[in-house]
């Protein structure tokens, strides 16, 4: 197998890191996990003198012993220190508040973690201030040029590596019985393995659509809080997207569930049982797993925040799939699998109503080219400049 992160450049993130560090003494990189996070703190790290850098992977039970007592090990320590799976001692953080905040300031942590910050909980309040948050996302075209092979497989490094479409799909069904079995009951949250499977795979055909908690509540036997529950879960292990809706004061009806999307397309196609891009043109979820797929890359290229990222709707059933708020600023996109997108009543009432100037109309051809004075046609590959790949 090709060596899981060698063959394709992050260097984009690389910088990210050096510039948080030059306003912070702390840098965390939260992601789902095997997206190449401990890959790319070996990379940055690889330009320092070996007695600069003290790396903890909180997998290792050597290093976890290590941190048994874990202010007399790192008070001690000068350069930068490396915690990998930090979400495992959530506790961790106050004690960095206190070690960051000595003077003179003689350490710096570079944190890994496979958890948001809602379920690290302590991190954003302990080290407010003193911390900057890098989101990696498993390989975007931006970072390999490949939209078909990436929409198929998803952008997880293995399975996107794999010389074998049927080895992407095993390692696929691997990674999701690890996380249901060992990594998210390692984030002290109690649930049914079983239960949650069902759910995830349910899930899968809800991808796109207004989330139903009462329906899913039903299907599973369990209460609503609990589908909720799980629903987090899964949000927080940057699994699915929980799309909120944009509420504008225009006086109708609008929908205010949140839509729910997986973010990562290899995932939902395993789940889809999909694992050629035969089967996947084939699909008749096609339109909406390239709507998701196309969804994810905008918002990594536009380097929007969960808060920023809404869909619009109303009851009426006018709606809009993708809108980025960044102050007063709008950003609209409607995603099509369509070899010609046309102009709907649903954009003009978009347009309208929320008092747009532009929406881009995204889709998987080679070609951009306007549709209206507001409204364009968009490629994915013009949409996105694509890096350097090694």
């Amino acid at each position: 197998m090709v060596d899981a992160l060698m063959s394709v450049s992050r260097t984009e993130h690389l910088a990210r890191i050096d510039e948080y560090f030059r306003s912070h003494s702390s840098v965390a990189i939260l992601g789902p996990r095997q997206c190449g996070k401990t890959t790319l703190a070996r990379d940055y790290i690889a330009r320092f003198d070996a007695g600069q850098v003290h790396f903890f992977d909180l997998e290792d039970p050597d290093d976890i012993n290590r941190l048994s007592d874990p202010r007399l090990t790192l008070e001690r320590l000068r350069g930068l220190i490396v915690i990998d799976e930090v979400q495992r001692i959530p506790d961790l953080f106050p004690l960095l508040r206190v070690l960051l905040d000595r003077r003179p300031l003689v350490q710096r942590y570079l944190i890994l973690g496979s958890a948001s910050r809602d379920l690290i909980r302590q991190s954003s309040e302990s080290l407010a201030g003193r911390i900057a948050y890098l989101n990696l996302t498993p390989f975007t075209i931006a970072e390999t040029g490949d939209t078909e092979r990436l929409w198929l497989r998803g952008g997880f490094p293995r399975a996107y590596l794999l010389d074998d479409a049927r080895d992407s799909f095993n390692w696929r069904s691997a990674y999701i019985t690890n996380l249901l079995e060992k990594d998210l009951p390692a984030l002290g949250v109690e649930f049914s393995a079983t239960r949650m499977r069902r759910l995830w795979a349910m899930l899968a055909h809800y991808h796109g659509k207004v989330f139903n908690a009462s329906d899913l509540a039903r299907s599973l036997d369990v209460s609503q809080p609990t589908i909720r529950r799980y629903l987090d879960l899964l949000a927080g292990t940057f699994m699915i997207r929980l799309l909120q809706p944009w509420f504008a004061n225009i006086g109708k009806r609008q929908v205010k569930s949140p839509k729910v999307y997986f973010r990562d397309a290899g995932i939902l196609h395993y789940f889809y049982g999909v694992s050629s891009a035969d089967e996947l043109f084939k699909h008749p979820s096609v339109g909406a797993s390239w709507e998701g797929f196309a969804m994810e890359q905008v918002i990594e290229t536009q380097h929007a925040l969960w808060d920023e990222c809404y869909f619009w709707a109303k009851h009426s059933e006018a709606e809009l799939d993708l809108l980025l708020v960044k102050g007063q600023a709008f950003s609209a996109f409607e995603f099509k699998f369509s070899s010609a997108p046309k102009i709907t009543p649903s954009m003009r009432s978009a347009i309208r109503d929320l008092g747009l100037s532009h929406i881009s109309v995204v889709y998987p051809g080679d070609h951009s080219y306007p549709l209206s004075e507001h409204i364009s046609v968009v490629s994915l590959k013009d949409l996105i400049p694509l890096r350097e790949t090694k």
